[in-house]
């Protein structure tokens, strides 16, 4: 599995099929909420790095927060504090560097 297919297939998992585990490859990693929006985020590792997925907050001012509010499911993905992709109904768009 690529890295792009991973974060397509955790955020099916998470937003789309609304499961309590993303199962990527042989590994299990909960989808959890967060405690000050009640969010769904998962952390899992690939290719030896953590990676956060959070759903976006749609009270937020940004584009992303704007599609959500409009009914589309988008995901934040996280690396070393760091934004590296957002994928929105399927679609993944990876942030440059």
């Amino acid at each position: 599995m690529n890295f792009e297919d991973a974060l397509i297939g955790v955020w099916r998992q998470a937003l789309v099929d609304n499961t309590d585990i993303v199962k990527l490859d042989a590994e299990n990693y909960p989808v959890t909420m967060s405690k000050t929006n009640g969010l769904r985020q998962v952390a899992f590792v690939f290719d030896g790095k953590t990676i956060m997925g959070i759903e976006q907050n749609p009270k937020t001012k940004s584009r992303w927060a704007l599609m959500a509010r409009s009914g589309k499911k988008v995901m934040q993905f996280i690396q070393d504090r760091r934004y590296v992709a957002v994928v929105v109904d399927g679609k993944l768009i990876l942030y440059g560097k």
